[in-house]
């Protein structure tokens, strides 16, 4: 029954690219040569010699017409936009759907063996600007799917927000973000629900090269809090953040006081540096006993050339529960290579080294490196297939076929 469902997705997106790669040379509706003898993607031979009258109503590169959807085929085009902006005003989102042979017990790809809606996602969005003096904005951010339910402010139980908004054992719903954001100049606080500005993995899946993600970003890192942060560009090199939340994974309650920050250095035109902590008590006595520590990223990335990207991170977590015993200790380092070779196809590799350390267990060290690519159909949906390998020094081992489909709107 796996295989087969492995080989339906495995035809699909055979049979996707199949019916683009014979595409001839066409731009928008132009008639461009293209060398074609017979009808191929709705291209016509016209009496001109080596012409083609272009069937399809988009634009195509080296690698084919594309499917048409949206009536945008060129990856390097404008997104299309099911909303729009109107001045500061932009209202989005997107679709993922995917599937993953084996469960990687959390990190989002727990539902194995499924083809699965990942994430159903709206936001609306106020943008500001604040470059001529005070500006007010803001958004809410909505997501329903399998990664509903670890989007989730489970900091605090049950207690607040959207933890109870499951649906069934594996799907539900988040509201991960909602705040209103205040501008003046170089200066910009945000007040409310929002993301962490830790690690460099995010839970948007459009804003990810791989489909699966890494041991330190589910396990070491918050995903969102609720407080206040202020970010202030202190140059076009570098930006201070700085603020106060009420712990990890909070909703709108109390789970804990901490400070959360950093420094992103711009430090030559090839390389950047962003350092962010989170200090003080993460989590209350209701949140599995409570937590109080130290948590540090350092995410370092470097142009190697025009098409090639090297990204390293580092983690350090280091807490202890409200009484002073040892809750968790870990760390790890987290190695990206991505290189685009052209406008639609990309290849990256991930290797991560992850060690922890929960109370009195042994320490565990744990591997993780990942084949990935991006196919992008066109400027809105983007396939993102990968092989993982994962294993640990208690000789557990691991092999992951993953594929899924991202569309933007």
């Amino acid at each position: 029954m796996k295989l087969s469902k492995l080989a339906l997705v495995a035809a699909i997106a055979c049979g996707t690219y199949a019916g683009n790669v014979s595409a001839a040379q066409t731009t928008g509706i132009q008639q461009v040569s293209c060398e074609c003898d017979e009808p191929i993607c709705g291209c016509e031979p016209v009496a001109e010699e080596g012409a083609c009258d272009a069937g399809c109503d988009s634009s195509c590169d080296g690698i084919g017409c594309g499917l048409g959807l949206l009536g945008r085929d060129d990856a390097s085009d404008d997104p299309f936009t099911l909303f729009g902006e109107v001045g500061p005003y932009s209202v989005g989102g997107w679709l993922q759907l995917g599937y993953h042979s084996q469960s990687d017990q959390g990190r989002f790809n727990s539902y194995a063996d499924h083809l699965q809606l990942h994430q159903a996602w709206l936001y609306a969005e106020r943008a500001i600007d604040s470059s001529n003096g005070l500006d007010i904005g803001g958004r809410i951010d909505y997501v329903y799917g399998t990664d509903g339910p670890d989007t989730q402010a489970f900091g605090t139980g049950n207690r607040g927000w959207d933890n109870k908004w499951d649906h069934g054992s594996q799907y539900g719903h988040a509201i991960p973000q909602a705040y209103l954001e205040v501008g003046y100049g170089d200066l910009a606080v945000k007040v409310g629900h929002f993301y962490t500005n830790i690690g460099y993995e995010v839970v948007g899946a459009p804003d990810n090269f791989f489909y699966s993600h890494a041991y330190t970003m589910y396990n070491s890192e918050p995903f969102t809090h609720t407080g206040v942060l202020a970010t202030l560009a202190a140059s076009e090199d570098v930006t201070f953040m700085g603020g106060y939340t009420m712990g990890w994974d909070s909703g709108f309650d109390d789970n804990g006081d901490s400070w959360l920050g950093g420094v992103s250095l711009t430090l030559t035109d090839r390389l950047s540096v962003t350092y962010a902590s989170v200090a003080g008590r993460f989590s209350e006595p209701w949140a599995g006993g409570g937590e109080k520590g130290y948590m540090q990223s350092v995410v370092a990335d470097y142009a190697v050339s025009d098409k090639t990207s090297y990204i390293f991170q580092t983690d350090w977590l280091n807490t202890t529960d409200l009484a002073g015993n040892d809750a968790r200790n870990t760390y790890g380092i987290n190695q990206y290579l991505i290189h685009q070779y052209n406008d639609r196809i990309g290849a990256g590799l991930r290797y991560e080294w992850y060690a922890a350390k929960a109370g009195m267990s042994p320490r565990a060290h744990i591997h993780d490196l990942t084949l990935g690519m991006n196919y992008r159909q066109n400027a809105n949906l983007v396939f993102r297939p990968e092989v993982r390998w994962d294993w640990d020094n208690f000789q557990n081992e691991q092999t992951t076929f993953g594929i899924d489909a991202v569309l933007t709107f």
